[in-house]
């Protein structure tokens, strides 16, 4: 069996080939190369005899590619160019600038920053396939941990001792009413005013969740709703309010996207808003993770007030 070494010494007496089958002389291929003469005649005369055939044609005017030479020319220039591309493939994975990075967010994150974000990244990035899912922040959790994913949006935070997190973006709290909603005719409105409403909570399960953010902030305005609909999702809470099944207090930035039957409106009362992080593995150390994170940190920057 080859070793290493051997494999190596192949590849070079390739290279020292097509050098001296371009030129069709030692003495050019040498120079070219940057080797002496004599090493490399024993290198394409060792190449001759481990393949037990003829490759050159040598006179002492001038030397031919014998039919196995130009075979050979042929294929070696294949070989040699292939790994080549490999090469520089694998430098550009390496590098973090190919290859692919597996993302996933909660839905409401769809809205807001998220999208510039990935689309800052995508500018800078363009050769690097990112694979996107929406999901709660338990699948979050469990499929970041499971190395299934390799970054995680989540709201507002994962907590695991094997998970690093990171903020991306805090934003206030908004009112999602129906349009035919009478609450549309207040001006302003207050939280504490809503206690007979109802409300539409997210998520169902698992909790505590974003449903019990909520219910907190409730509580610090003096109640708790007496009626209460609880939704699997952002997308599935928002789709009640639209038919007037009640309403849905909502991060600010999915008033960004209209959706028919929907208004959104601010409201006077406890506001601490409601923060979105990315995720990920204390252990992952991919070029592609660190890239995105500069990106983020960059968008961030971009973001920030102008101090006076």
């Amino acid at each position: 069996m080859a070793s290493a070494r051997d494999d190596a010494m192949d590849l070079r007496r390739l290279t020292y080939f097509v050098a001296v089958a371009e030129e069709l002389h030692f003495g050019r291929a040498a120079s070219r190369l940057g080797i002496a003469q004599p090493p490399l005649s024993r290198q394409i005369a060792q190449l001759e005899a481990d393949l037990g055939v003829q490759l050159f044609d040598r006179s002492r005017s001038q030397i031919r590619l014998t039919q196995a030479g130009a075979v050979l020319l042929d294929r070696a220039r294949e070989i040699l160019d292939r790994l080549e591309r490999t090469q520089r493939e694998v430098k550009r994975i390496g590098e973090g600038v190919s290859g692919r990075l597996r993302i996933a967010f909660v839905g409401s994150a769809t809205y807001g920053v998220l999208p510039n974000v990935i689309k800052m990244f995508r500018s800078a990035y363009p050769d690097v396939e990112l694979a996107l899912s929406a999901m709660n922040n338990a699948e979050l959790k469990r499929m970041v941990i499971q190395r299934e994913i390799d970054i995680a949006v989540a709201r507002p935070s994962l907590d695991d001792e094997e998970l690093k997190s990171e903020h991306l973006h805090h934003e206030p709290l908004i009112l999602a009413l129906s349009d035919t909603s009478p609450l549309n005719q207040l001006q302003p409105i207050r939280l504490a005013a809503l206690k007979g409403e109802t409300f539409i909570l997210y998520p169902r399960k698992p909790r505590p969740s974003f449903a019990d953010h909520i219910l907190n902030i409730c509580r610090d305005e003096g109640f708790i709703p007496k009626s209460q609909v609880m939704a699997q999702d952002y997308q599935t809470a928002i789709s009640l309010v639209s038919v007037g099944v009640g309403i849905s207090v909502v991060p600010e930035s999915v008033s960004q996207s209209e959706r028919p039957g929907v208004t959104y409106r601010s409201y006077e009362g406890h506001n601490p808003g409601t923060s979105l992080s990315i995720n990920y593995r204390r252990d992952n150390r991919m070029p592609h993770l660190f890239n995105f994170l500069k990106v983020a940190q960059a968008f961030a920057q971009m973001r920030a007030p102008v101090k006076a």
